[in-house]
Parts: structure tokens; sequence; C-alpha cells
């Protein structure tokens, strides 16, 4: 019951309740109806009983006429004096209820909505019309419930609109989760929701300037450091070969793969950031893949599929580079890529991870026993595989790490 609560939006659960509420309360009218009509041809029929056998009681003390219409009045009643009347309400009226008593036999007829009485007693007879006026409970019962359904109808008119603001924020918070960071936030109220509408406006204008402070660095720095990189190696190549000459090539090297990896880790970070689709030959992105490659090729072994895919092929030739790389550095043999129209794996020969993948999904993450690489690798191709809809899986078996891209 728990998980239904948690799980049931506010808005289901409000039109549940009222749903609920409303149905309990046309419900509860109807059995009191019932009730009431049923406690009313009671109270009814006691009357004419009363009525029937006082008067029968009565009738051979020869009341007068004054006797007799104070009583009628007290009970409001009226005799029916016409022959002609009475033999039609016998022959046309409807007998709803009949019975003998020691004082004689009554009987109730019904024509439409009025009903009459009828006496008998060793000759004597006597009909009366019912004047009492017709029962306003029902009506009344009805009005209150119609009043109470309306009050509950407006209730709920008015907690839906209230709710309606708290849907337009959700929407733009899908729309700011999905990446549109020009959202802006427009609920102004005084309330709850116009407060939370206000914190997440703040918080967007927060984030947006706070990735804009982060790019703006990233590229500052990109650049600033290329000109020393660039420097550097002119100067280097008018130095005399040796150990020290090599030495400093591959530390200007490195720093020129840091900045790369930045440069396409600030790329694919990009909120507005859209992959370019189109349709290429997996073979042609595979050997894309591979003239990225700084590590030793020939340990490679290459499988692929004669197919053509619709994708971003910058993107996912990166994607490959990458996980082929890792492969080359850390593998203990050859690396086989066998890439097909549904997946790419990217298979070498090594001791399994000693973390999840998810561990190695984090910027500057790697095993400590390795040295060599930024750790951005696998947090670029998690990025890659993010924009591009795809799924990175890792396992390890028979001695061989496979990573797979499922495309």
């Amino acid at each position: 019951m728990k998980n239904i609560m948690r799980n049931i939006s506010v808005s289901a659960f409000i039109n549940t309740l009222f749903a609920l509420v409303l149905s309990l309360l046309i419900i509860a009218l109807f059995l009191f109806i019932s009730w009431d009509k049923e406690k009313q041809k009671k109270d009814e029929l006691n009357r004419y009983k009363l009525i029937s056998n006082l008067l029968l009681s009565t009738a051979q003390l020869n009341p007068t006429q004054e006797e007799k219409k104070r009583f009628y009045k007290n009970f409001h009643v009226k005799p029916v004096a016409l022959n002609e009347n009475r033999l039609l309400i016998l022959s046309k009226g409807t007998v709803i209820f009949e019975g003998e008593s020691v004082y004689g036999r009554m009987q109730i007829f019904a024509i439409g909505e009025n009903q009459y009485i009828y006496l008998k007693r060793y000759g004597y007879n006597l009909m009366l019309k019912d004047m009492q006026p017709q029962s306003m409970r029902i009506q009344i019962t009805i009005l209150i419930a119609i009043l109470i359904a309306i009050l509950f109808i407006f209730l709920y008119v008015a907690i839906i609109q209230k709710l309606t603001p708290l849907k337009k924020l959700n929407k733009q918070i899908e729309e700011f989760a999905n990446g549109n960071m020009n959202i802006k936030i427009t609920q102004k109220s005084n309330d709850e929701i116009g407060k939370i509408a206000q914190s997440f406006d703040n918080a967007i204008h927060h984030i947006r300037t706070l990735l804009d402070s982060k790019n703006l660095f990233m590229r500052n720095m990109m650049h600033e450091l290329k000109t020393p990189i660039t420097k550097g190696r002119i100067a280097i190549a008018m130095v005399e070969d040796g150990m020290s000459k090599d030495t400093l090539i591959r530390a200007f090297e490195r720093m020129n793969e840091l900045i790369d990896e930045l440069a396409h880790v600030e790329r694919l970070t990009t909120q507005d950031f859209q992959p370019l689709m189109r349709e290429e030959k997996l073979s042609r992105i595979v050997d894309s893949s591979i003239k990225l490659l700084i590590s030793n090729k020939s340990k490679l072994n290459v499988q692929v599929e004669d197919t053509e895919l619709i994708t971003d092929t910058k993107l996912l030739a990166l994607a490959i580079k990458n996980l082929l790389d890792n492969a080359l550095k850390y593998g203990e043999d050859e690396t086989t890529i066998i890439a097909t129209k549904n997946r790419v794996q990217v298979i070498s020969i090594g001791q399994s991870l000693e973390h999840p993948l998810s561990y190695y999904l984090e910027p500057f993450t790697q095993e400590e026993k390795r040295n060599s690489g930024f750790g951005l690798g696998l947090y670029i191709v998690h990025n890659i595989v993010e924009r591009l809809n795809y799924k990175l899986n890792y396992f390890h078996k028979n001695g061989k790490n496979i990573f797979e891209l499922k495309l």
C-alpha cells in the first residue's frame, strides 16, 4: 500500500479521492432517500390506522358536526361527499393498504398523488381525502446533497488550479534535465509552489553561471597551454639528440594528448552539443579510430563486418579509439576488435578490473598500478555513449577483458 501511495501522482491521488468522496455521497443519498421513504410510509400508515380507529370507535356516539370538523382539521383530512366521487375512487383507485380491526374495515386508495381513507362498519361507511401536505424532507435532503456536491466540485477545481503551476514547473524541470539550459521559470506567487519555482530558477541561473565559467576556464587554459607547448617543441628541435631530448619530446607529447582529451571532454559535456548523424561504412569508422591511435598498432587484430551505420562518425571513432588505446596500453598481448552492425567489442588479455565499471567512468580514475594515461578515456567513451544513446558493457571471461559498445 505504501509503495502504491508513493508511486501515484498528486493529480491522480486527488482525482481518486474526490471521485471516492462523491461516490460515497451519492450512495449515502440514495440509501437515505430509500430509508426515509420507508419511514414515511410507516408513519403515514400508522396515522391512517389512528384516524380509522378513532372514527370507527366513535361512530356510534354520533359526534356533532363541530366535533367532526375539529377532528378533520386536526388530522388534515376532508370527507368525500358525493357518491359519484366515491364510486370513481373505488373503481379507479389503487389499493395500497387494507386491514380490519375490532372497530371495522379500512382501505387506503391512491389516485395519482392523492390518497383516500375508506372506512366501513355495519352499514356505516365514510371516505376521507388526505389533505396533509407532502413532506419536504426528501427535497431538502436532495438540495443539501446538491449543495455539498457543488462545494466539493468547487474545492476540486480550486485544488486542480492550484496544482497547475506545479505541473508547469515539473515540465520545465524535465526540459532542464534534458539539457535546455535557457529555461526560464515564470511562476510568480507567494505560496510554497512559487517559492520552489523561485529557488529552482535561482539554481538554474547559478548552474548556468558555473558552466559558463567552467567552459571559459577550459578554453582559456587549453589556449594558454598550447602556446608554451608549441614553443617548447620548437626549442627541442634545436637540442642535440640524446636521452634528454627524447624525454622532453615525450613530455610535450603527453601534455598535448591531455589538452586534446580535455578538448573532447569540454565539447561533449556542453549542454547544447548535438551529434551529427549520417550514414557511414563501419570499416571506415574503425579505420579512423586506428589512425587516431598513438599506441603500438602492431598488436591489433581487426575483424569488421561489411555494413553501414547511421551515427556520428567522429564521436563513434573517438569512442572506439579510446577503448583500443586502453586495451593496447594495459593488455598483456594481442588486442582484438570485433565490429558488427549491432556491437563493437574490444578484447584484450589481462586481469579483471579491480572496481566496478562505474568507477572508471568518472574523470581521472584508473588502476593504481597504471602510471600512463590520464584516466579520461572511459569518461570520454561514457559521454559519447550517452550522446548517441548507445550502451557500454564490460565483462571478464577466460582471462580476457571485453569492453562492448551496444549500438
